[in-house]
């Protein structure tokens, strides 16, 4: 499998709280070595199986906490997980089948037949493949809970009521959560959802715009990014504690690294609503900034965070020596 894309938000020098969308498939994302338009909503690349083994670790610890609905309707949990189960078949090279009721892994060595309206699953048929053992002891509950445990992609659906204009959060399956909690995100409405993030007001005011967009026009992508003292893709509040924020945790750049999450918005206006998907990847930090111009930039990100935003990134105990380490590394031509 081809290695994971190296992505750099960070590049533009500022961080922000903002939708920053662009359309899937049209608009390039700017900072990629080879900036060109994206299409795919899925991916499957060399980092699959250890996403794969995290999504099963926390399906075995408790997969309440990373997964429910709050007044999903059948019409948009059919079209958000039928999109799903399609999309990830065209986007898998060949490794994900959908016929339309059977979805089939050559990858993960199983298949299940699909009712994606009512959210069932049955005949769970499981075969020799690659990642076989990765989900040998994982036993899926339903078409949302099979197709997640397929994606590299942690998925949530947003819902809307025509008649009065109100969103919510209809559906998660988050396996690989940034320090948040999904039970406590479902049933909430956009600016509630974004409430704690700070900085998030402007974006906030934007909210009925933004889900018109969303819904009613080309499927979008957008990024967000921040650092971690660990690579671990789980850190749901109710998970095993790590090092990361951990405020006793001093600054290495070799234990350091760059979180960046790829996010995918597609929208079903018939069934008012949108599927949501979130793709974290893990970088070292001395990967994500090995050239002087890449140090800077980030260096002047992390100082364009204000104080609320630096604690909430979890960098308040980092910021003077991850910052003087960027420094250094922006006036060498080698790290």
């Amino acid at each position: 499998m081809v290695p994971p894309t190296l992505y750099r938000p960070f590049l533009n020098g500022a961080y922000s709280v903002s939708a920053g969308l662009y359309r899937l498939g049209d608009q390039p994302v700017p900072w990629l070595d080879d900036p060109a338009p994206e299409r795919h909503t899925f991916t499957l690349d060399a980092e699959y199986p250890r996403l794969i083994a995290s999504k099963a670790a926390a399906h075995a610890r408790a997969l309440h906490e990373y997964a429910g609905e709050a007044a999903l309707t059948p019409e948009l949990r059919e079209a958000a997980l039928t999109f799903t189960a399609r999309q990830l078949a065209a986007d898998s090279g060949g490794e994900v089948r959908w016929d339309g009721r059977t979805l089939r892994n050559t990858r993960l060595g199983w298949q299940a037949d699909l009712h994606p309206r009512w959210n069932a699953l049955e005949n769970l048929r499981r075969f020799s493949g690659p990642h076989a053992t990765l989900v040998a002891d994982t036993q899926p509950v339903s078409a949302l809970d099979f197709l997640g445990l397929n994606a590299s992609e942690d998925l949530a659906i947003l819902a809307r009521d025509p008649s009065s204009g109100r969103d919510w959060l209809a559906a998660t399956h988050v396996l690989n959560p940034q320090h948040w909690d999904p039970r406590d995100k479902l049933g909430r409405d956009f600016a509630q959802v974004h409430a704690p993030i700070p900085g998030s007001g402007p974006m906030n005011a934007t909210a009925p715009r933004l889900l018109d967009a969303v819904i009613a026009r080309c499927p979008f992508v957008r990024f967000a990014w921040g650092l971690s003292t660990t690579d671990r893709l789980d850190h749901h509040p109710a998970a095993p504690p790590d090092a990361d924020r951990d405020p006793r945790t001093h600054f290495d750049p070799h234990g350091t690294f760059l979180r960046v999450e790829r996010q995918t918005l597609t929208g079903f206006p018939h069934a008012h609503g949108a599927l949501f998907t979130i793709r974290p990847y893990t970088y070292p930090l001395t990967q994500a900034a090995q050239q002087p111009a890449h140090a800077h930039a980030l260096a002047a990100a992390v100082r364009s965070m204000t104080p609320a935003q630096t604690a909430y990134k979890g960098l308040t105990h980092l910021r003077d020596d991850l910052l003087n380490w960027l420094d250094t590394q922006a006036l060498h031509s080698d790290t």
